[in-house]
C-alpha cells in the first residue's frame, strides 16, 4: 500500500522561506561569535594570567587566579541569563539580541587592555553579562519561527554552530596569541569584531508574530513571578536548571581545561624552550575537540528527534562517566589527544545542543525567553564551584583524578532525568 504525500514525514527543511534561513543564519552568527569569545579566553587564559600575574608567579599561583576568574567570568554568565531574559520577553528578542552582542564584543575588545588580574576579572564579568543574555533571545527567536517540524534540528544547528566558533577561535589564537610577535591581547582586540553583526539584525530580523501576539492581549511578558507561582512553569523551570547545572559544570568545571591537560603532558617540567611548540599543538588538539563538539551537537538533536529528549539526555550523560576519565587518564601525547579530544568535544558539548532543543518547549511565549534565561544561565551560579573546585583538587591531587572527581556530576543528571517531562511531537506551550 503507497502512503499518501501528506501523510508522509516531513524533511525537517520543507516549506522553509527565505526568511526562516535568514533568521537561522543571524541567531547562528550571533551564538557562534558568542562562543568564539568565551574559547578566546579559555586559550588566552594561561599567557594573559602569567602576564598579569607577573613571569615569577609559580603556576600553583596561577592556576589559583585563572579559576578565580574564570568563577567571575560564569557569574556574570548567570546574571546576565537572568536579566536578559526577562529583557528579551519584555523588550523582544531582536533587541536583546543587539544590546547582548553589543556586550560581549565589546569587553571582549577591552579586554586586550587589562594591566591587572583584576581588571581582566572585571571584563570577563561584564562580557559574561553579554554572553548569558545572547543566548536565550537567540533561541526564543529560532524556536518562534520556525515550524514544529522544523523546529528541533534548526536549533540543533544553531547550537552546533557554536563549535565552528569555537574552533574560529582556535584559528585567531594560532595565527594571532600564540604568535610572539603579537600575542593573546591582539587575540581578545579580534573578539570585537563581532560586534559588526547588530547591523544585520537591526536592518533585517523582526519579532516573532506570537510575541506580537502575546503583546497585543495583554500578556504579561517576562514574569520572573510567575515561572514560580504556576506550578507547571515552577517544575519545568527546576527540571531545566538541574539538567543546565550538570552540562555547565561537565563543560566549564571540567572540558575547558583540556588545553592544560595537554600542556601537562607534553612539557611536564615546565621548559621555556617547549613553550611555542606547546603552544600550536594545545590550539590543534582543541580544534580537534571542537570538530567533535560540533557532530556532538548536531547527532544530539537529531536523535532526539527519533528517540525523544529525555533518552537522548540519559545516554549523553552514561557516556560522559566514561568518556571524561578516559581522557584525562589517556592523554598522555599529542597524538592520543588527537584521538581521545574529539570524543570529550562530542560527549560534554553535544548535552547543550540538548538545552537549546529542550528548554524553548518547556515554556509559553510570554515566559521562553525568561524561562531559557534563567534555566540555562541561572544554573551557571551553581555551577560557579566548578572550575573553583576543579583547580583546588588539581592542586590537592592532579588533573587526572580532579576530572574523575567532578565527572560524578552526571550521575545527578540522571536523576534529574526522572522528573522532566519529555516534549517529543508536542506543540510549544502558549
Amino acid at each position: 500500500m503507497s502512503v499518501a504525500p501528506e501523510a508522509r514525514p516531513k524533511r525537517w527543511y520543507h516549506g522553509l522561506t527565505g526568511y526562516h534561513w535568514l533568521v537561522l543564519t543571524v541567531a547562528t552568527l550571533g551564538w557562534l561569535f558568542d562562543t568564539m569569545d568565551q574559547w578566546l579566553y579559555v586559550l588566552a587564559r594561561q599567557p594573559a594570567m602569567t602576564e598579569l600575574l607577573g613571569p615569577s608567579a609559580p603556576k600553583e599561583q596561577v592556576a589559583y587566579y585563572s579559576g578565580i576568574v574564570q568563577m567571575i567570568f560564569i557569574a556574570g554568565w548567570a546574571t546576565g541569563g537572568f536579566l536578559f531574559g526577562i529583557i528579551g520577553d519584555k523588550l523582544g528578542r531582536t533587541r536583546t539580541m543587539m544590546i547582548t552582542v553589543l556586550m560581549y564584543a565589546g569587553f571582549t575588545g577591552l579586554s586586550a587592555l587589562a594591566q591587572t588580574w583584576e581588571q581582566f576579572a572585571i571584563l570577563r564579568f561584564l562580557v559574561g553579562l553579554g554572553i548569558g543574555g545572547e543566548f536565550a533571545a537567540g533561541a526564543a527567536l529560532v524556536a518562534e519561527t520556525f515550524p514544529a517540524h522544523a523546529r528541533p534540528t534548526a536549533l540543533g544547528i544553531m547550537q552546533a554552530c557554536s563549535a565552528i566558533g569555537n574552533l574560529l577561535a582556535a584559528v585567531i589564537y594560532l595565527l594571532v596569541g600564540a604568535n610572539p610577535n603579537l600575542g593573546w591581547r591582539w587575540a581578545f582586540a579580534v573578539g570585537f569584531f563581532p560586534a559588526l553583526l547588530v547591523f544585520v539584525i537591526r536592518l533585517f530580523v523582526r519579532e516573532p508574530e506570537s510575541w506580537h501576539r502575546a503583546r497585543a492581549i495583554g500578556e504579561k511578558l517576562g514574569s520572573f513571578a510567575e515561572l514560580f507561582q504556576d506550578p507547571r512553569w515552577r517544575h519545568h523551570t527546576l527540571v531545566g536548571v538541574g539538567l543546565a547545572a550538570v552540562g555547565v559544570i561537565g563543560f566549564w568545571g571540567i572540558g575547558t581545561w583540556s588545553p592544560e591537560l595537554l600542556k601537562q603532558a607534553l612539557n611536564p617540567q615546565g621548559d621555556p624552550a617547549l613553550t611555542p611548540l606547546v603552544e600550536e599543538r594545545k590550539t590543534y588538539a582543541v580544534m580537534m575537540q571542537q570538530v567533535g563538539a560540533f557532530f556532538g551537537m548536531l547527532g544530539w538533536a537529531i536523535l532526539a528527534q527519533r528517540i525523544g529528549r529525555r533518552p537522548t539526555f540519559a545516554l549523553t550523560f552514561l557516556a560522559c562517566l566514561i568518556v571524561v576519565p578516559a581522557t584525562f587518564f589517556l592523554t598522555t601525547s599529542f597524538e592520543r589527544a588527537l584521538l581521545m579530544y574529539p570524543l570529550l568535544g562530542f560527549f560534554t558539548t553535544s548535552l547543550f545542543a540538548g538545552y537549546a532543543v529542550y528548554f524553548p518547549e518547556l515554556f509559553p511565549t510570554r515566559l521562553r525567553a525568561t524561562g531559557v534565561g534563567f534555566c540555562y544561565n541561572v544554573a551557571r551560579y551553581i555551577a560557579i564551584v566548578g572550575p573553583y573546585t576543579f583547580g583546588l583538587l588539581t592542586a590537592a591531587y592532579n588533573i587526572q583524578w580532579a576530572a574523575t572527581i567532578l565527572s560524578s556530576v552526571f550521575l545527578l543528571g540522571l536523576v534529574i532525568l526522572l522528573f522532566a517531562p519529555e516534549t517529543q511531537g508536542k506543540p510549544l506551550p502558549e
